[in-house]
């Protein structure tokens, strides 16, 4: 990762470079512009692919691959490529610029990239938004993580379909549809979904800012369903590299904390909207817009998105 981001780096010229470096990760207020996120096609902080050379391109993109899994990384590039489709089905309107442009994301790397000190980078643009920290050469953040899809179902020749995240959605509306009547009742918090994820960009999540409702603890779920609900969350998790992701952690205890809750129309093609919360997890699921063609998918770390809980730690230890 470092490697990446260092050839990325000696690429640009120095005026891209400036637009491409930001201040060295901190946990303090001079660390905001790191914590800014979006999953909307608004400036994102950075360098666009656009104003991008293609071997710089290819270079920014061995950086994104660098803290993606092969599976995440094909979902982002798919993400990116779903700008053109969204483009035609809006006509190709640029009254306003390019507003669906697979060229409109942004990467920026904070602080000096190498196996010492503290640095980090993010990737983000319509529908994509990916967080890395690194201390001492490991990655210890990698959240918030953003990846949605629009459309999110879009044809393909011979009757295939395309459909970036549709185990996100499926394996969900499999696990709400094996529970018993007494779980379903408490599984569904609500017949109405939301319009979008609850917890929307906020930055840092406090108390008052996290879903409110109890849903069904893992506790309360059978071995097979306890294997649905794990493999839920592998597709989040293993967007990362396999030495990154989290699922290992995840045996039967601990998913016995893990609640699962649902909103919405159960059947397919209605809205609906589905979260996991557990110590130090938050996952969220929108698809409601659009005729439910058009879904968010974000997973965060109330305790340590962007690895503030980290940072916090190493300043206490180095810089008392």
């Amino acid at each position: 990762m470092a490697a990446a981001a260092t050839a990325w780096l000696e690429a640009l010229d120095s005026g891209q470079r400036r637009v491409a470096e930001g201040a060295p990760p901190r946990d303090d207020a001079s660390d905001l512009d790191r914590r800014r996120w979006f999953y909307t096609p608004t400036d994102h902080g950075g360098l666009t692919l656009n104003e991008q050379q293609p071997a710089q391109q290819q270079a920014a993109m061995r950086l994104v691959a660098s803290g993606l899994s092969e599976a995440g990384y094909v979902t982002v590039a798919a993400i990116l490529g779903l700008e053109n489709v969204l483009d035609r089905s809006e006509g190709f309107d640029s009254r306003d610029g390019r507003v669906r442009d697979p060229g409109r994301y942004y990467v920026r790397v904070f602080g000096r990239p190498g196996d010492q000190g503290v640095w980090g980078w993010r990737f983000g643009g319509h529908h994509v938004s990916v967080n890395n920290l690194v201390v001492a050469g490991d990655v210890v953040a990698t959240t918030p993580q953003f990846l949605g899809t629009n459309p999110a179902s879009s044809p393909l020749l011979g009757g295939a379909v395309l459909r970036p995240l549709s185990r996100v959605e499926e394996l969900a509306r499999e696990l709400l549809r094996s529970l018993p009547d007494d779980l379903l009742a408490r599984a569904v918090l609500s017949r109405r979904a939301p319009s979008d994820i609850l917890t929307g960009n906020t930055p840092v999540l406090g108390p008052g800012d996290l879903p409110s409702g109890h849903g069904v603890a893992g506790v309360e779920l059978d071995p097979a369903q306890r294997e649905m609900l794990r493999n839920l969350l592998s597709t989040y998790f293993d967007r990362v590299p396999p030495g990154l992701s989290p699922s290992k952690g995840y045996d039967d205890q601990a998913l016995e904390s893990v609640r699962f809750s649902w909103a919405g129309a159960v059947e397919p093609s209605a809205p609906h909207y589905y979260r996991v919360q557990g110590p130090g997890l938050l996952v969220e699921w929108d698809n409601t817009q659009d005729g439910a063609n058009h879904a968010h998918s974000v997973w965060r770390d109330p305790e340590g998105d962007f690895g503030l809980d980290v940072l916090a730690r190493h300043r206490a230890q180095h810089h008392a």
